[in-house]
């Protein structure tokens, strides 16, 4: 989007209404991305996939591009250390209920991620009810 690419206009429209951006056209801006040469070396996506179709999108897209991954990382915190924690970034949606609400469509449509990955064997999962150096410490040992 920030670059202004049709992908990207398309998908800002999408958000705009605060609609959903259909998976093919995420898969298409994925693709669009790793295709950049400062992706050549290794890339990191942040919240995507969010289900198992998108997972399999991915999966399909990557073998058909060459690009392989070497592992999906899980960040375990537990349910009720998030919407402290959430609560405390004091954002205007992040009010208690919205916050449980996004616990359930995550448990419904996220989780299962976990046991799609453990079962390609891509899936590391990292304690993150620790200190934030920990994590990070955690994190770079992997990267």
């Amino acid at each position: 989007m920030a670059n202004q690419t049709l992908l990207g206009l398309e998908a800002k429209a999408y958000m705009e209404k605060g609609d959903l951006v259909p998976d093919p056209l995420v898969i298409d801006l994925i693709r669009e991305r790793l295709d950049q040469p400062d992706a050549q070396q290794g890339w990191i996506l942040d919240g995507f996939p969010r289900n198992v179709a998108q997972a399999e999108f991915l999966d399909e897209l990557l073998g058909k591009i060459h690009q392989l991954y070497d592992y999906v990382i899980n960040l375990e915190v537990p349910d009720e250390v998030l919407v402290a924690r959430m609560l405390e970034r004091g954002r205007a949606d992040d009010a208690e209920d919205v916050i449980r609400n996004r616990l359930r469509v995550y448990q419904a449509d996220t989780a299962p991620l976990i046991d799609f990955y453990k079962g390609l064997g891509k899936l590391v999962s990292i304690n993150g009810h620790q200190s934030m150096q920990e994590v990070t410490d955690d994190l770079k040992k992997l990267v």
